[in-house]
Formats: structure tokens, C-alpha cells, sequence
């Protein structure tokens, strides 16, 4: 299958509400994302762990970190049940690998045109996610600086995405997959269930009207891929994350890290 037709995963991310993840979902998204690093649409671990309990679990739940410790990433994982930690900081390769040791899939992003993304291969990472310098900022980077530098079947992209553009970055590209926020959204943090129909839609059309398939190179199709990632996701059999009675924070940014 040629890049221009392979199947190509939507990622939805900065879900705030369970009305906007079950919408991403029902409109064919093969992922949804959760931000817990200062945003707009930053979310506390039990919110997005009571969303996470109504989402089908074909869906890839994923987690978005920013500088956070190691050991915070991998409890809220586990705790709340997503099924990937996307590291969107400067997260190094040692971190970023003790992570991924115990968490079912780790996206590992990089700003365009970053150092670091030539020695992707070094953070144990299973995707590699290629953004603009300032994530979040609904700002388009010179895809120019993706190419090349990372496996398409591995790259997932980023930055001021929307339906009027996602179908040239695929022609351009030719990515593992796409993720957007404030390109579907009315306001932050707030999903607009027209553009999100608009950019799947875009999606699928570029990518020969096929969904996200075996995400990550998992085969049998998400709903087997995240099976299997959700039976490993638990660290030593759930010893880490076990305490649901835990504390929502503070994460390391709020005690000045």
C-alpha cells in the first residue's frame, strides 16, 4: 500500500468533556487525546478517568505530558487507563525510554526541525509526533522540516491541522497519522461537531477512504491493537497507580521543576 493510500489514524486531541470524546469517536476518530500539561484544555487525572470508562475501547486513549516525572506519567497512566502517553516536553531519550517500558504505547514529540528527531529512534518510542515550535498554537509548519527525518509509517502530524489543509499535509507527507485540536474546535477546549465531521472526512478521503487500521504497525486493526496495549498497560501487575484514592497533583510544572 502506497503512502498516498494508506489508511491514516485521526487523532482528536484537547477532549475536555465526555459529550466531545464520544463525538470524535461516533464521527470516526481512531484516537483521542487528553492534555495534562498547562493548557486551556488541561484536564484533572479522575475527569478524564470517568471519560475514559464510557469510550469504546477500540479507541486509543492517550495521555498528553509535558515535562512531567517520569513516575507521575506512568501513575496517571495507569491509574485513569489510557492506553498510550504521548511526551510532548524535553523529555530525554533515558526518560522517555522508562516510560515506555511501562505504559502500553509512547508517542514521542518533537517541534519541527528539532535536533532530537533524528535520534527518535533512541526513545523507545512507538510513534514519533512532528509539530509547530509552539504546540497548541493552531500554527502550520513547514512540512518541509518532517521530511525525511522519521519513518512515515511512524510519523503522526501536527500543528495548525484543519479540514481546508489535512489533505495536503497526507499528499505531502504521507504520515501514520494526523492529529488536530483547535482546528475542530468552536472555542478551547470546545469541539465543533462540523469541523470535526469536515476533518475526518478530509482524512478519509485522502487516505482512500480507510480508517486508522493497525495503529502503530499492530495488526488485526485498533480494536485488536488496543486490546493488546491495554493488557500490558498496567506497570508489575498494577502496583504503580493502584491508589484511585490518590491525588490529582500537584504535577512537577505546579512545584516549579
Amino acid at each position: 500500500m502506497t503512502s498516498a493510500t494508506r489508511p491514516v489514524l485521526v487523532k482528536i486531541c484537547g477532549i475536555t468533556s465526555e459529550s466531545d470524546a464520544l463525538l470524535a469517536v461516533a464521527l470516526g476518530a481512531d484516537a483521542i487525546g487528553f492534555i495534562f500539561a498547562p493548557s486551556p484544555r488541561q484536564m484533572a487525572p479522575r475527569a478524564v478517568q470517568q471519560i475514559v470508562e464510557r469510550v469504546p475501547a477500540e479507541i486509543l486513549t492517550v495521555g498528553v505530558f509535558r515535562d512531567e516525572a517520569p513516575e507521575r506519567v506512568v501513575e496517571i497512566a495507569n491509574r485513569v487507563g489510557l492506553h498510550a502517553v504521548q511526551l510532548h516536553g524535553s523529555e530525554t531519550a533515558v526518560e522517555s525510554q522508562w516510560v515506555a517500558s511501562r505504559v502500553g504505547l509512547v508517542i514521542k514529540a518533537f517541534p519541527a526541525g528539532h535536533p532530537g528527531i533524528a535520534a527518535a529512534g533512541d526513545y523507545g518510542a512507538e510513534l514519533v509526533l512532528v509539530d509547530a515550535a509552539s504546540p497548541g498554537s493552531g500554527k502550520v509548519f513547514d512540512w518541509r522540516l518532517a521530511e525525511g527525518v522519521v519513518d512515515p509509517s511512524r510519523l503522526i502530524v501536527a500543528g495548525g491541522l484543519h479540514a481546508g489543509n489535512v489533505a495536503d499535509a497526507i499528499a505531502h507527507l504521507g504520515p501514520r497519522g494526523v492529529d488536530v485540536a483547535s482546528g475542530v474546535e468552536s472555542s478551547p477546549g470546545t469541539k465543533d461537531p462540523r469541523l470535526v465531521q469536515a476533518f475526518i472526512a478530509e482524512v478519509r478521503r485522502a487516505s482512500g477512504g480507510a480508517g486508522g487500521g493497525d495503529v502503530a504497525g499492530v495488526s488485526g486493526g485498533p480494536a485488536a491493537g488496543v486490546a493488546r496495549w491495554a493488557a500490558g498497560s498496567r506497570v508489575q501487575g498494577a502496583a504503580v497507580g493502584a491508589d484511585d484514592g490518590a491525588e490529582d497533583g500537584p504535577f512537577d510544572w505546579e512545584v516549579g521543576r
